[in-house]
């Protein structure tokens, strides 16, 4: 199984409401044999230009595991569902993201560091 990020900008009147959407784009995942491994949403966002004459939506981006087989599929659900009114699937590139990862972990060390110092 592959890594993906999944992009779904919801429509604006689910800000309230959200756990229904969310819940439907997981069902849509599990169905295809992926899972859910992480989610991220930033909430209500202005948009650059309207989409489907929507001035904002609420962004939530997920991290998937999906067969590659199972996107086309993904993708034809995501288009036929109403309460999205856009997505993007993005492959996670597995070096890049060690990379994210190791940048991560020296930033810390070097946090820590001077943290040390200032004790000092």
């Amino acid at each position: 199984m592959n890594k993906y990020e999944l992009a779904v900008l919801y429509h604006p009147d689910l800000e309230v409401d959200l756990e229904k959407g969310e819940q439907r784009v997981k069902k849509i995942v599990a169905d295809n044999k992926g899972k859910i491994v992480g989610s991220d949403s930033w909430g209500k966002r202005k948009l650059a230009y309207p989409i489907a004459k929507n001035e904002s939506a609420v962004y939530v981006f997920y991290t998937a595991e999906l067969p590659r087989e199972s996107i086309g599929k993904v993708e034809s659900t995501l288009n036929i569902t109403d309460e999205v009114i856009r997505y993007l699937i993005v492959k996670i590139d597995p070096k890049a993201e060690a990379k994210i990862a190791e940048a991560k972990a020296e930033k810390e060390k070097s946090k820590k560091d001077d943290e040390g110092d200032k004790e000092e």
